[in-house]
């Protein structure tokens, strides 16, 4: 995907979202990445809780975060910090 169609992905997500939210808004994030990236993907969220759990061989990780979000930027800044873990896979 080049840049500009990437960046007009965001932009319409980011429209979808101010569209269905009022901001404040509590948003759910989920993503699977490799166990081996566990600690990548927990330091997006920095000191906010989250719930992790490993996959039955042990071998990916599930992250769960119910965050209280001010806007859509917001939501697309940790979309983005995440996008640089490898492996990793939104839900």
């Amino acid at each position: 995907m080049g840049s500009l169609s990437q960046n007009a992905w965001w932009d319409r997500f980011q429209a979808l979202l101010d569209d269905q939210n009022d901001w404040p808004a509590e948003y759910l994030f989920k993503f699977i990445a490799p166990s081996t990236e566990r600690e990548a993907l927990r330091a997006v969220f920095g000191h906010y809780p989250v719930t992790i759990r490993e996959s039955r061989k042990g071998n990916y990780v599930s992250l769960t975060a119910r965050m209280e979000v001010q806007s859509s930027d917001e939501i697309i800044a940790i979309y983005k910090a995440a996008a640089r873990v490898p492996g990793i896979i939104a839900l």
